[in-house]
């Protein structure tokens, strides 16, 4: 195991990147079995790993055959793990002089496989799907959006003014419609294990509900994950509270215009 960390070490602070990433999978086909650990995904895991291989429609497939050395690597797994190198944020990490041993960075994300630090690598990736569909739903709609939106932000860029249950607090998108006036804050997350966050985030996303729906603002909770396979009742309960909750399927589906124009 270690001596394929090893190997991905070469790739460290590497220009062309994505070329010799794919090179060195043809000269150690082994090196691919370790790839979803680079991620946090044990290979335990692997048969609920779906990789979303059109960023647009959010169509996803079961990729696992990709991460078995013996799996042909034909010119689409080629393409396929090219595409889960980019998009999974494993070229970003690898492109990151700061690291500097791959053998020790998997040691830390071993270590801490249900930590913070994961949630906030999921929680990213999340956010990134979900601006893509934001980010088309707004053109083709005559409607505004910002990211990590804040009370001075929303405030800056429309004129509106929200109160804030904390002052650290920030959204993680501010949708705006010109034609109705009306504001929409966006929260995403994404949980693909277990862990005792679940219950007191669907908590946390009533309260935050009842908070800003006061101010006359919808919240919009967009979250998925087979993670809340094992924490269906807080969900449920918040679900039969709040307006918009929404997964990927919906958000696919075209739910954003729905609720927005």
């Amino acid at each position: 195991m270690l001596n394929k960390y090893n190997l991905l070490n070469v790739l460290i602070g590497k220009n062309d990147i994505e070329k010799e990433f794919i090179n060195l999978i043809r000269e150690y086909p082994k090196v691919r079995n370790v790839l979803p650990i680079l991620i946090a995904i044990r290979n335990n895991k692997l048969n609920d790993l779906e990789i979303i291989s059109d960023i647009e429609t959010l169509t996803s497939e079961n990729k696992k055959i990709l991460f078995e050395p013996h799996t042909i690597l034909t010119p689409q797994n080629e393409k396929d793990l090219i595409s889960f190198f980019r998009h999974s944020g494993l070229k970003t990490i690898l492109m990151d002089k700061s690291v500097k041993n791959l053998v020790d960075y998997c040691f830390g994300i071993e270590v801490g496989m249900d930590t913070n630090g994961r949630k906030n690598r999921t929680g990213t990736l999340m956010e990134n799907l979900i601006e893509v569909q934001i980010k088309k739903f707004c053109s083709g709609n005559g409607v505004e959006y910002i990211t990590q939106a804040t009370q001075i932000s929303i405030k800056h860029k429309w004129g509106i003014g929200i109160e804030s249950d904390k002052t650290s607090r920030r959204y993680d998108f501010a949708i705006f419609n010109k034609k109705t006036g009306k504001l929409f804050l966006v929260e995403t997350n994404f949980y693909g294990g277990g862990g005792s966050k679940r219950k007191s985030t669907a908590g946390e996303y009533k309260g935050l509900y009842d908070f800003v729906s006061g101010q006359g603002v919808d919240l919009i909770w967009v979250t998925d994950g087979i993670g809340w396979n094992t924490a269906i009742r807080p969900l449920f309960e918040t679900f039969e509270k709040n307006d918009f909750v929404f997964n990927l399927e919906l958000i696919k589906k075209g739910i954003l215009k729905d609720v927005i124009c």
